[in-house]
């Protein structure tokens, strides 16, 4: 619970919860989400291919973060399919809305790999 200033800084009992808590996500979404697993062995291999390709560090950065992010967006993705199908299979507009917006999210994230790839390869 916050206090008058916010929330008070984790103690080392409260950070390794988090830690366990995130990779426990990591194990659900590597589980279960076979765009989530695909993904994972494209970034196994592009980001290597990017410390390589990348001629100074920013180009490595460039090349490697939105691969990182593509990432981080499909467990949000995941995470909003989720909840929306906890609460049933039957159609309703705005969770249908919810799910083609996440998905729209991932597929941006795709649109900057492949922007900054070709950028800097081209």
């Amino acid at each position: 619970m916050p206090g008058q200033f916010g929330h008070l800084p984790r103690g080392p009992v409260r950070t390794l919860n988090a830690l366990r808590w995130s990779l426990q996500g990591l194990k659900a979404a590597w589980l279960h989400e076979s765009s989530f697993r695909l993904e994972v062995v494209l970034a196994a291999a592009m980001v290597p291919g990017a410390l390589v390709i990348g001629d100074t560090r920013i180009e490595r950065v460039l090349l490697i973060l939105p691969v990182l992010v593509v990432l981080a967006l499909e467990l949000l993705n995941s995470a909003i399919e989720a909840v929306i199908e906890r609460y049933g299979a039957e159609h309703h507009e705005l969770a249908g809305r919810a799910k083609d917006m996440g998905s729209a999210a991932v597929f941006m994230g795709l649109v900057s790999v492949a922007a900054s790839w070709s950028l800097i390869l081209c």
